[in-house]
């Protein structure tokens, strides 16, 4: 729908909807086919095919036994910084810039590549045994030795296969014949479509009627199955028996076919395969969603390439002030060598443990059960979202829908009147003997039944233009078997593809006309007198999102009249009822009450105008090219000068909690754009109830424009507003940034709250990516269907609500949640201590690594610029490990305010937008710091020490030790009991290895009083300064949260 629209991609992280095309082309040419075709396809005989097809193998994994390292370590150093630190391991084995021990640069490199290596061998095994377990799974198949039994893996095209109840469709297939004795099947396609409402499937009614299963094998008959594509919501084929007479030909159409990854509801079915391995539809439409790299992970970078820069000046000052004696490019290396802390290798360990904590803590936080991290490399973002894009059915709506009103145009039925719908259709039903009236009741009598008529008409063509189908359940006193022979109320439940159809059914149950049962060919109602009506389906026209309506051709048993009953949108159903000059307005007024309209019509058809569509109509439905276009342009020759019999409205309630929550967002600095296939007038309905607009906002309706003329006239209309919610619809919008695509985001942007109502999936996708690109800030999209997939997968954090249209929304997301309003705390509580706690240990990571590089700039400086290592072998290592790296990493748990004060303050999360914590100043801060403290102990311990070299040591790194651990005492707001056993324990872990470091540090000197008066003084001086500005701060310039803590 907005494919021609030109966009200026700014970020480099776009993806192309080719995708599907460059996975599968390429295996295809090397089977000897560039491009997919159609295919014959005889049935039991595989041998006979005509060209090679791929294996039916589900493998899911990146690797296998020959690529998995060397796959891991390329993507590993293909990273400038791990290819950095490889390099610099690599270096040691030169004897000329050999610093210290191999060890020394080896160990902490290697630490990092086997953490990553078994994560991602941990991921592979765990991915082989899925793939292992689907493509073990046994199935009958139909071969001329009898049934055989066949795995999953094995199949190929041309096998006819037994799929039982519950069991999994192995590969895609057309479906042949059926157990059950209403010939057809229900198939649960959640994992495909992600909708959790049952399809009805249809059988080749030549193979239904076959005696038995055997006897496929016995006719001489194909399948002319279309190209392998990506859709499946459609499919062209026939099915020909040659030995028939005449030879028989049938046409085929999604009815017929049973994707793979779908489950079998109902019976044992017995299919054709048609597909598989990477020609089926799922796999086609399966791509790897973008590896989302965070704004926080950047700006992360980006510090870490001017720390390299760093590294570079220094070294070249050090050589520089040598004069560049001798041989001073080696010198270069050797410096670059000595100064490699000041990049700190520990930096991504640290911070990619850290994500994992957070997730587990949004996983495991009791206020909002059931959510789920699916991508645990982005929780910092959810502290800093600045547009949240929500769809409205499902997500803030519980998509539980509850007939509300019945609108006949002279009259309406609303909740509190329903007893009169159903003494009007009891009448119906039910024919008293009347005394002889007199001429006054005789007129009044006419009237009463005119109406009664009407709403009966009404309610018999919503009972009957549905795709609802009962379906009977044991209740533990009853068996399946006796509740469909009795219809029996209790044990029957409603299963359709839509919740309005399931509540329109249900309605016309409670007021008497009872759907009891259906199958293929007919429908059967019971009247509030217990007789059974008896209806023939002739032809059934399903819904779709092109038509946007249904219809449905029936015969009574009784009459034998035939009437074609429609219902769907009022757009495209008031070109298609007779003239009246109340229907747009009544769907107005309905829609203004948040209600959804459906309007039902119908039309009484002879014998002959029946049997003369149904000819032009088995033709259309046999042709292979332009079936689709053909099939409607007869359907629509019956569409005419219907006659209009109601009007229904449905409402779907708000989700618990929704209106608080938008509240918290919108205080906390977060604008809400509602973007909703869903028409404009219920839109707007429901961002009001919402609280999307407040009550003293305006809101502008943008008219609808075609042109770029009229685009312009609106644009600068609704320049002139201020203030003021903008409701638009996809049409408006796809012509407004077609044309004025910079002034249209412009505007939209300075909105408090945007409805766009009737968009597309790629245009919900297309407003994130626009957004993103226009504003430059981090958008959260939240959805809960399979029509907000591309636009979850666009936004920078993807939500998916768990709701009644299936999974495939939080399969697809970054983060999972079960209800609406646990994005309230995942945003202001898991989101703002995220960013937070990972700016912090960031900069407190590159401050550890940044005071030991300094110590060595001074160390260096002061003994003739020479490149001699200050600390070597164990002590580097120790240094930034066991020493220090569990206080460092427990300021993961450190919180500025309770969990409760962020909820009841989303003000504090506004702070956060600024990006404050982690900053070019708050960076500088820290480089400071550490030029200070290192510069302090270095000297201080030069100035301090006595007679031998090894004092030095001891002092500086006893003092740098103490220091570290002061500086995380120091830099933690809320303590937390981990935190106090982190800081013991390593103080304990330094003390017990002194013992063992004898080669390092001089034993004897530290049990002296020298050493113990000299490390004190220098940790004071390094820390006391720093202490006594951070007690100024807060009693002089308070940060925002530390009124709230006291």
């Amino acid at each position: 729908m907005t494919d021609n629209i030109p966009l200026q991609p700014v970020r480099p992280k776009k993806r192309h909807d080719s995708k599907h095309k460059s996975g599968c082309c390429p295996w295809l040419r090397c089977c000897g086919n560039g491009e997919f075709r159609p295919r014959t396809v005889w049935l039991g005989h595989p041998e006979k095919r005509e060209q090679r097809y791929p294996s039916n193998v589900v493998d899911n994994q990146k690797y296998n036994i020959f690529t998995f390292l060397p796959g891991v370590l390329f993507n590993q150093f293909k990273y400038f910084f791990n290819l950095y630190f490889l390099l610099l391991a690599c270096s040691q084995f030169v004897p000329e810039l050999r610093l210290g021990a191999l060890y020394t640069y080896w160990v902490p490199l290697g630490f990092v590549l086997i953490i990553t290596i078994i994560r991602e061998a941990v991921e592979e095994i765990r991915c082989s045994m899925r793939d292992k377990e689907v493509n073990s799974q046994i199935y009958s198949k139909l071969s001329t030795r009898g049934t055989v039994k066949v795995k999953s893996s094995g199949i190929q095209v041309g096998d006819i296969i037994f799929v039982e109840k519950n069991q999994r469709v192995p590969a895609d297939m057309i479906f042949l014949r059926t157990s059950e004795r209403n010939g057809s099947c229900f198939l649960r396609t959640d994992q495909l479509d992600g909708e959790t409402d049952w399809k009805l499937r249809l059988p080749v009614s030549c193979t239904q009627r076959l005696p038995t299963a055997g006897d496929l094998l016995q006719i001489r008959s194909y399948v002319y199955a279309e190209e392998p594509n990506i859709d499946i919501h459609s499919f062209v084929g026939t099915f020909t028996r040659e030995d028939g007479d005449p030879p028989v030909n049938e046409s085929l159409s999604i009815e017929n076919t049973l994707w793979a990854s779908t489950v079998i509801a109902s019976g044992t079915i017995v299919g054709v395969v048609i597909y598989t391995g990477k020609e089926l539809r799922s796999v086609m439409n399966t791509s790897n969603p973008r590896n989302k790299i965070g704004l926080f992970d950047l700006e992360v970078n980006c510090l870490t390439k001017i720390l390299f820069g760093a590294l570079i000046v220094v070294s070249l000052v050090m050589v520089a002030l040598q004069h560049f004696a001798g041989r001073w490019y080696l010198q270069i290396f050797r410096f670059l060598l000595l100064f490699s802390n000041i990049i700190p290798i520990s930096l991504r360990v640290n911070l990619d443990m850290g994500k994992m904590v957070y997730s587990w803590m949004i996983r495991k936080d009791s206020k909002i059960p059931g959510t789920v991290v699916k991508a645990s490399t982005i929780p910092e973002q959810l502290g800093r979202i600045s547009y949240l894009l929500t769809d409205k059915t499902g997500t803030l709506t519980q998509n539980e829908m509850v007939f509300r009103r019945l609108h006949l145009g002279t009259v309406a039925y609303g909740m509190d009147s329903m007893d009169e719908v159903q003494s009007h259709v009891f009448s119906a039903y039910t024919q008293p003997l009347h005394e002889p009236p007199t001429t006054r009741s005789l007129l009044s009598t006419k009237v009463r039944k005119t109406i009664s008529s009407r709403v009966h008409e009404a309610v018999k063509a919503i009972a009957l233009c549905h795709n609802v189908t009962p379906v009977y359940e044991s209740n533990g006193v009853t068996d399946q078997a006796e509740a469909e022979q009795h219809y029996e109320d209790s044990c029957r439940v409603y299963q359709a593809s839509s919740p309005d159809e399931v509540a329109l059914v249900q309605w016309t149950e409670s007021v008497g006309l009872t759907l009891v049962g259906r199958d293929l060919s007919s429908v059967h109602l019971r009247t509030p007198g217990g007789q059974i009506l008896n209806f023939t389906i002739l032809q059934i026209f399903p819904f779709t999102y092109e038509s946007k309506r249904m219809g449905i051709i029936v015969r009574d048993e009784s009459t034998g009249e035939i009437t074609f009953y429609m219902k769907g949108a009022d757009v495209v159903m008031a070109g298609i009822v007779q003239y009246n000059d109340w229907l747009e307005e009544e769907c107005g007024n309905m829609a203004r009450e948040g209600l959804r309209v459906l309007v039902v019509a119908k039309k009484s058809l002879s014998e002959e105008q029946y049997q003369d569509f149904e000819a032009r109509y088995t033709q259309a439905k046999l042709s292979v090219h332009d079936r689709s276009l053909k099939v409607a342009t007869v359907i629509e020759s019956l569409e005419m000068e219907m006659e209009l019999l109601c009007l229904t409205g449905v409402e779907d309630q708000l989700q618990a909690d929704v209106r608080p929550t938008l509240e918290t967002l919108r205080n906390a600095g977060i604008k809400v754009w509602m973007l909703t296939g869903d028409k404009l007038e219920t839109a707007t309905c429901t961002a009001k109830n919402a609280h999307i607009v407040t009550r003293t906002q305006d809101i502008h309706i943008f008219r609808p424009v075609t042109t770029r003329g009229e685009a312009h006239l609106e644009l600068n209309a609704f320049r002139r507003k201020h203030d003021c919610a903008l409701v638009i619809s996809g049409d408006s919008l796809e012509v407004c940034l077609k044309f004025y695509e910079y002034e249209f985001m412009e505007l939209a942007c300075q909105c408090p709250a945007v409805i766009c109502c009737r968009v597309a999936p790629t245009q919900k996708a297309q407003i994130v990516r626009l957004l993103q690109e226009r504003t430059g800030k981090l958008t959260c999209a939240v959805g809960d269907g399979g029509n907000d997939v591309s636009m979850i997968q666009e936004a920078d954090c993807g939500v998916g609500v768990e709701g009644k249209e299936g999974k495939q929304a939080s399969l697809a997301a970054d983060f999972s949640v079960t209800q609406f309003k646990h994005l309230g705390r995942l945003l202001m509580v898991h989101g703002r201590n995220s960013y937070k706690r990972s700016a912090a240990l960031s900069q407190f990571v590159i401050h550890r690594s940044l005071c030991i590089s300094t110590m060595q700039a001074v160390f260096s400086s002061v003994f003739y610029f020479a490149s001699v290592p200050l600390y070597q072998g164990f002590l580097i290592i120790g240094y930034s490990t066991i020493y220090t790296m569990f206080p460092v990493f427990s300021l993961v748990l450190d919180k500025d305010v309770k969990s409760e004060v962020a909820m009841l303050y989303p003000e504090l999360y506004k702070d956060l937008l600024k990006g404050r914590p982690l900053s070019f100043k708050t960076f500088l801060i820290w480089v400071l710091i550490s030029i200070y403290q290192g510069s302090i102990i270095m000297y201080g311990a030069l100035l301090l020490f006595e007679s031998e070299f090894v004092h030095i040591v001891a002092i500086s790194f006893t003092s740098l030790i103490l220091t570290e651990l002061l500086m995380v005492a120091l830099t933690i707001q809320t303590w937390h009991w981990l935190m106090i056993v982190a800081e013991l324990l390593s103080l304990a872990c330094y003390i017990a290895s002194l013992v063992f470091l004898h080669e390092f540090i001089d034993i004897y000197f530290i049990t002296t009083l020298s050493f113990l008066w000299k490390v004190t003084v220098i940790t004071l001086i390094s820390c006391l300064p720093l202490y006594i500005l951070k007690y100024l701060r807060r009693k002089f310039s308070p940060p925002s949260y530390s009124k709230l803590t006291s």
